[in-house]
């Protein structure tokens, strides 16, 4: 028989976006907007296999059909003997199973063509509505900044003479996510993305980044350079995983790659390091990452605590 009419894969991507857009419209804290976003992207996903299992669905079947009218062909070839002109049999075919495989193959192209047109047009609401929902957690982040500064409390735990470890108090809520765009100018891909201890892996550490927003699953686990290129990249969101990023000008020129790094109760301050990161850091070190948080305060873009211990 022809093959039927494909059910639409993309049908119900207007209410899910919809839907995902009124959450982040109507209420104003982050982490529902957040919820709204992960739900999206899960959406858009699920959609996307779909498309491509029906793609699948539909290139299975044509090319069922054309093995059968060819089983068909030979079959009554080897009974009725060559065409004239010796012509293979699948060519030379006239009459009610050409008519079918044409029909088929119509209605498998039309089938094509509106699988295509529903996947652009699902994929163009899925991307408006991301575009959205990025732009309205970058304002309301903006407008929290500007409202009420995070608050970090910088604790000094000196090892020697002229080295020291550098600890920063937990923070919770929204801060990890005004953080990270107070110090890198990117919004985070998750809410709770700094306290985020999972791995894929129980023999690894959990990963620096998340496969997602340009991220491959093999590009999760980048050495010191490479997540530092990946920070400074351009574009509105950073999957960063388990740390928040800093970047401390050096007087002579340049900058250092400092990272926050989650460590139960407190963040960790370490240094970018040939492939790593080193946690132990040269009084120089220390007290440029200390001014840089105290040049952040005396612009009033944080409050800032700093105790020696």
């Amino acid at each position: 028989m022809p093959p039927a009419e494909p059910a639409s894969p993309g049908a119900a991507a207007e209410s899910v976006t919809r839907g995902a857009l009124a959450r982040v419209r109507s209420v104003e804290t982050l982490e529902v907007g957040y919820d709204a976003w992960l739900e999206l992207r899960l959406a858009h996903g699920a959609a996307r296999l779909r498309f491509r299992e029906e793609r699948g669905r539909l290139e299975q079947q044509g090319s069922f059909l054309v093995g059968a009218v060819r089983a068909a062909s030979q079959e009554r070839g080897a009974s009725e003997g060559p065409a004239p002109g010796g012509e293979p049999a699948l060519v030379s075919e006239q009459g009610p199973m050409r008519d079918f495989l044409r029909q088929a193959e119509e209605k498998l192209a039309r089938a094509r063509e509106a699988l295509a047109k529903d996947e652009a047009e699902s994929e163009a609401r899925y991307q408006a509505a991301f575009g959205e929902i990025r732009a309205t957690l970058q304002d309301r982040v903006r407008r929290y900044l500007a409202a009420a500064p995070p608050r970090l409390r910088l604790l000094l735990r000196k090892v020697g003479a002229t080295r020291a470890i550098l600890h920063l108090e937990r923070v919770g809520g929204d801060e990890p996510v005004l953080l990270l765009f107070l110090f890198a100018g990117r919004l985070a891909s998750r809410h709770g993305f700094l306290f985020d201890d999972s791995t894929e892996d129980v023999s690894l550490p959990p990963a620096p980044l998340y496969a997602e927003e340009g991220v491959a699953p093999g590009e999760v686990r980048p050495e010191a350079s490479d997540l530092m290129a990946r920070v400074r990249a351009p574009g509105e969101v950073l999957p960063v995983k388990g740390f928040l990023p800093i970047f401390v000008p050096r007087p002579e020129g340049g900058e250092d790659f400092f990272r926050l790094l989650q460590r139960g109760p407190v963040l960790e301050v370490e240094v970018a390091e040939g492939p790593g990161f080193r946690n132990v850091l040269t009084r120089e070190e220390s007290e440029r990452f200390a001014g840089h948080l105290l040049r952040l305060k005396l612009e009033g873009r944080l409050e800032l605590e700093v105790e020696a211990g």
